[in-house]
């Protein structure tokens, strides 16, 4: 079969569709997706895709008032290029209007999605999924997909392009070294900066460089936590997600709050210590084996909450709690 995969955003959540990929290709079928900007790095290049579209969508909508025009014609170029194909499968795991609307756009004899999909969605698949249970993994409740089309996948597997290889040299990072993840979009899922300064400050006693990740948006929040820590060192803003992931990857073990580069930690075999406190890590914790979570004793978590005027759930969890687990 000819299948589309409409898996828009956020990184973590492409990085748990990969699964989907591989177990789609080892059953020989053609392969093709449609992802958002942001993680479309991860698709570009990769080998197990004959095709990958590029929503650009954000930018569309911040630019359309200005550009008007311009925003038209390469909103209709996408589509065209969309339109173009024949699909015997369109598969939304997206579950959400923007990713219905593609379906609805996409030419395809089945357009499937799971019957509990959310703003409307259902309403343009032809095929409805049995519901799917959110206390599942998601990388389970992805693959659980593939069951009613007749694939029983195997053992998940995180297919990945071609990695690039001296990053760490290209930095001077030395060897051992522990990648440390502190910023999520949600600040409810942010742990105490004067944690982080505590970690990496015993990080380096114990002669481990630690080395700060994320994007070119967190610099002044992680910049805040290094200032702090003579040793430390900060890599936001300064890499493309392959570098990233080849980062991660030599990396002696990774800390990480619940967010997506902790899932492309997990992906490339990296070992991840998660703290996690306003979300559930049996739903979205680090997938495989030997990781650790910790999470709070709280009965108000996991609220799912966004906003909190003081995030005890993240507080109740030490430093100390975290060293204890690390190799």
């Amino acid at each position: 079969m000819k299948i589309l995969l409409v898996k828009l955003s956020a990184l973590g959540d492409v990085v748990q569709t990969l699964p989907v990929l591989a177990a789609l290709k080892e059953a020989g079928h053609e392969v093709h997706w449609v992802v958002e900007e942001a993680a479309a790095p991860l698709l570009e290049a990769h080998p197990l895709l004959e095709r990958l579209f590029v929503s650009r969508r954000r930018d569309w909508l911040a630019r359309w008032r200005r550009d008007l025009r311009g925003v038209g014609q390469e909103v209709a170029r996408f589509v065209e290029a969309l339109r173009k194909e024949e699909y015997d499968l369109v598969l939304d795991l997206q579950g959400l209007l923007k990713s219905a609307l593609l379906v609805a756009l996409a030419r395809a004899r089945l357009k499937a999605g799971f019957a509990n999909h959310r703003e409307g969605s259902t309403h343009f698949y032809n095929y409805l999924l049995p519901p799917y249970d959110p206390d599942e993994h998601a990388v389970r409740r992805y693959l659980s997909a593939l069951i009613p089309l007749g694939i029983e996948p195997a053992e998940p597997r995180f297919p990945l392009p071609p990695l690039p290889e001296g990053v760490s040299q290209r930095f001077g990072l030395r060897s051992p070294y522990v990648v440390l993840i502190p910023c999520a979009r949600w600040p409810t899922k942010r742990w105490p900066q004067s944690y982080w300064q505590e970690l990496a400050r015993e990080l380096l006693r114990r002669d481990r460089q630690p080395v700060f990740v994320g994007a070119a948006g967190d610099i002044p929040y992680v910049d805040e936590i290094v200032s702090g820590v003579e040793g430390a060192v900060s890599l936001c803003g300064k890499l493309n997600l392959l570098e990233l992931a080849a980062l991660l990857k030599e990396a002696r073990e990774v800390v990480s709050v619940d967010t997506g580069p902790m899932h492309l930690a997990a992906a490339v075999g990296a070992r991840v210590i998660a703290v996690f406190g306003p979300t559930a890590p049996w739903r979205t914790g680090p997938f495989g084996r030997d990781h650790v979570v910790l999470s709070p004793s709280l009965s108000c978590s996991p609220c799912f909450r966004r906003r909190c005027d003081r995030v005890r759930c993240l507080e109740e969890i030490t430093p100390a709690q975290v060293l204890a687990f690390l190799q």
